[in-house]
Parts: structure tokens; sequence; C-alpha cells
């Protein structure tokens, strides 16, 4: 049997009221935390099926539930260097999806001269804001 809790405000317990929509349409509806060099190992995750390995630096989040379009904001960042001579950068390709969030890294050779090549980070946070559809 399925339960159901309608309300259109939370109590914080200081006297202030937050309504159900703000914290419905203000939170990530997903998000993700990984080991991106060697084997993939999700560390933790919400509304995350999988992270596929799509190539060197490359890696594609398959969303639990997909997102009502594809215009949804997303927010990358790394953590380490998975080579010896280069450090994380930015992500520098994309393909967004519905379903899934296909993204590549690229690193900076030394810290001097920016590297025109993909490359693998040791951890990937994720972090996707829009609506579910």
């Amino acid at each position: 049997m399925a339960g159901k809790i309608i309300a259109d405000t939370i109590e914080t317990g200081s006297g202030a009221d937050i309504s159900t929509s703000y914290v419905v349409n203000g939170s990530a509806k997903a998000w993700a935390s990984w080991n991106g060099a060697g084997t993939l190992a999700v560390n933790d995750s919400l509304n995350l099926s999988s992270v596929s390995d799509v190539g060197t630096g490359g890696y594609q989040m398959n969303f639990s539930s997909s997102l009502n379009n594809d215009d949804y904001a997303y927010n990358l960042t790394g953590n380490g260097r998975a080579e010896s001579s280069r450090f994380l950068h930015a992500s520098m390709d994309y393909t967004v999806a519905t379903g899934s969030l296909k993204l590549y890294w690229s690193g900076n050779l030394n810290g001097v001269v920016w590297g025109i090549s993909y490359c693998d980070t040791n951890q990937v946070l994720a972090v996707i804001h829009g609506d579910l559809a």
C-alpha cells in the first residue's frame, strides 16, 4: 500500500515556514561523486543509475529518472590528477540529454600550457538542477 503526504509548507522549528515548492524546485535532481581514474567507482549519488567510461577523460552519467528537457543546469568539477604530467582544468566538451550527461575533461600540462587532449581525473563531482519528467 502506497502512502502520500500532502503539504504546502514545511515548518523549520525556528518559526519560519518554507514553501514545499521551494524545496522541490530548488533541490538537486541528480548529483554524483565518482573515481574517474582506473576502474570507475561511484562514491555516492542521487538519481544515478550508472556512470560509463567513454574513453580517456570521458564519462557519461545515466540518470535513474529522466529530466523533463535538456535545458537543465549542471555544475561539474574534479579533484586530483590521474596522470603525472597533467592537472585537471575543466570540462571542455559535453552532450546533454534528458536521460544522461556526457562530459570530457581536459588538463593543462605541468600547470603552464593548456593541454588539448582529454585526461582522467581521480574524482569527478557533478550536480544537476532542473525539472524531473
